[in-house]
């Protein structure tokens, strides 16, 4: 049914391709004989055939240079004339040009302001023909539908669930929302024969293109918040095709405690397509519930979403640490409007302060610590190393330590894949970070728990692609990307943290888990997802390869062959068997490392690096110094 669909869509267009060029040409043989009524004779008809010909390449060069047949006739209105306009006016202007070679040049009796009454009367007659369909469009629907809803526009749901019932429920009470709905498509087979919420399923989602066309679809609405991002994704190329806009219900993370309603609808993002199923919470809950949760980096992007996650666990309370006091008032302002019943103490400190970092324990006694406080940009970090060694690695020692002496029952690291075979000072840190706490948890209490969680990029953190792809694209491009070749795995923020939260239920001390990131993405299919999503083509935005820069690996990976993964009792995680932890040698050289960052004694600091991380080197042969400053780079594609 989908090949029928794109069968379908293309016979359509080229039934508007063959419908514009046919008035064109019309155009010009009425030019002719407005032009020479009196004077008709074969010599004339000779000329019209000639002229004819060689205008059809020129007119159908503009028509599809000017994309005319990709807009929607049924929708024609004012903001689609200028595009129509400069079609018509560039072939005039072309044909008249050739007019005159014509006239002056080789001596032939052509009229010169044929081109030009041709062109008036195409532009007429195209913008008529445009009009008459959308005016047919109209008529059926007010037949269809009464006066009272004429202006209503028609929507297909997508997902006869719970959610969509709601949604068409809503429909049918709200017709302010301008909004008709005309039936479901789902791949339910116990859908199929039924009428829900008074509408038909008139389909499976495969049938998009063809239910659009018979049922005059003005807008696509997906109404499964627990859809995955393939189905998602193949729910807006169906869309696309048949050139209709899909919009989208949150995702379960975002509904899961509140209702579905028109409010939330929005537009597609690229998050939509690269979700995955919804993540259980009741195992996580319970250690969390009554209990005081500590946050640190809780303004950053992962921070700040732990945060809510957690605040709906119902805690005790939930301290917010972190050193930016704009971001921690944000989401302390966010959670005081959300859960005003919520106990949410912001404290301002940064982790590598060890005796702000034992006040806050002596001070509020939590259980539970997610540690989320980190640099993160590859190139800066590059350029810093001093920043990194003394934020990743002594940040987490000195929370760690201090947790491990205040009694916490539950330590969650977070980590990353750059920690895997690191080849960059983000990396580096972070490999250390995992071994720290390794060899905290070596020293733990029965009853305490000290683990790290590792995943590839979340979409939308602070320093992800995302952001800089959508502020290239409102430019009009060109996009950035580093390598064709180059992939990274991908994980919403908010399944990212929910499974974080998870992963700290699951209280064996000492483990190292790995989230469930799926297939690997490429870089540049990111990039031309989020051109279609903006509405724009391939053709009008260029992406613009640059190279890869120091500290980027072309492919991230989650574990490593010797890490001998096994399965959890949560099937998106798995733990990996820890390296070897830090002996008293190597204790003594993180101290050495710190005391070298701190000095910034760039040899002994890079020399540390290379004792305490067998193997360490840079995997980009032209990585700078640490002396070296590139310009700023940020949105990271790494």
């Amino acid at each position: 049914m989908q090949a029928e669909g794109d069968a379908g869509g293309r016979a359509r267009l080229r039934v508007k391709i063959a419908a514009d060029l046919a008035v064109w040409s019309v155009a010009g043989l009425v030019a002719f004989l407005f032009i020479a009524l009196d004077g008709w004779n074969d010599a004339s008809w000779t000329i019209v055939g000639v002229y004819t010909l060689i205008g059809l390449p020129i007119e159908l060069g503009c028509i599809l240079g000017f994309r005319l047949h990709r807009r929607t006739w049924r929708r024609f209105g004012f903001d689609d004339l200028p595009q129509l306009e400069l079609a018509v006016i560039t072939g005039t202007a072309v044909l008249f040009l050739l007019g005159l070679v014509a006239y002056y040049v080789f001596e032939v009796p052509l009229p010169r302001s044929a081109a030009l009454i041709q062109g008036a009367l195409a532009l007429l007659a195209m913008g008529a023909l445009r009009g008459a369909v959308r005016w047919r469009k109209e008529r059926r629907w007010r037949r269809q539908m009464g006066p009272s809803s004429a202006r209503a526009q028609r929507v297909l749901l997508v997902g006869a669930g719970d959610a969509g019932t709601r949604i068409a429920h809503e429909i049918r009470r709200s017709p302010r929302s301008g909004m008709q709905a005309v039936g479901f498509l789902d791949d339910n087979p116990a859908h199929a024969p039924l009428e829900i919420a008074g509408l038909r399923v008139l389909g499976r989602i495969d049938d998009l293109a063809e239910v659009v066309t018979d049922y005059e679809v003005e807008q696509v609405l997906i109404t499964m918040p627990s859809a995955g991002g393939r189905a998602t994704r193949r729910v807006v190329e169906l869309a696309r095709q048949v050139d209709v806009p899909c919009r989208i219900l949150p995702g379960i993370t975002q509904v899961l405690f509140g209702d579905v309603t028109l409010a939330g609808v929005r537009s597609v993002q690229v998050e939509d397509l690269l979700r995955r199923e919804p993540v259980d919470l009741e195992l996580a809950s319970s250690y969390i519930r009554g209990r005081s949760v500590l946050v640190t980096g809780a303004g950053g992007s992962i921070g700040s979403e732990l945060v809510r996650q957690v605040a709906l666990l119902e805690p005790a309370r939930v301290i917010l640490f972190g050193h930016g006091e704009n971001s921690l008032y944000d989401i302390g302002k966010e959670l005081a409007t959300t859960l005003p019943g919520l106990k949410a103490i912001p404290v301002i400190g940064d982790v590598r302060d060890r005796a702000k970092i034992d006040h806050v324990m002596y001070e509020y006694e939590p259980t539970v610590v997610f540690h989320a406080a980190a640099h993160k940009h590859v190139p800066m970090l590059e350029a810093d190393p001093d920043e990194a060694v003394l934020n990743n690695v002594g940040g987490t020692k000195n929370l760690a330590e201090a947790a491990l002496l205040a009694g916490v029952e539950r330590f969650v690291n977070v980590s990353t894949d750059k920690a895997v075979r690191p080849v960059s000072v983000l990396g580096a840190t972070k490999f250390l970070a995992e071994r720290v706490v390794g060899k905290v948890a070596e020293d733990a209490d029965a009853g305490q728990s000290f683990v790290s969680v590792r995943f590839g990029n979340v979409l939308g953190s602070r320093g992800s692609v995302v952001p800089m792809f959508q502020e290239q694209i409102r430019r009009g491009g060109p996009i950035t990307v580093t390598d064709p070749e180059m992939t990274r795995y991908f994980m919403t923020i908010p399944e990212a943290s929910r499974l974080v939260i998870q992963a700290g239920s699951l209280q064996e001390n000492g483990a190292l888990y790995v989230l469930d990131m799926g297939t690997p993405v490429r870089i540049v299919d990111l990039a031309r997802d989020m051109i279609r999503l903006a509405g724009a083509d391939e053709d009008d935005i260029e992406i613009v390869f640059t190279g890869r820069r120091a500290g980027e690996k072309l492919h991230e990976e989650l574990f490593t062959d010797a890490e001998q993964l096994r399965a959890t009792t949560v099937d998106q995680i798995v733990v990996a068997r820890r390296g070897p932890g830090l002996d008293a040698d190597a204790g003594q050289r993180i101290d050495d490392l710190l005391a070298a960052a701190e000095k910034r004694d760039w040899e002994v600091l890079q020399r540390c690096l290379g004792d305490l991380i067998p193997g360490f080197h840079p995997e980009s042969p032209d990585r700078p110094g640490p002396n070296h400053r590139p310009p700023p780079m940020f949105g990271e594609a790494s």
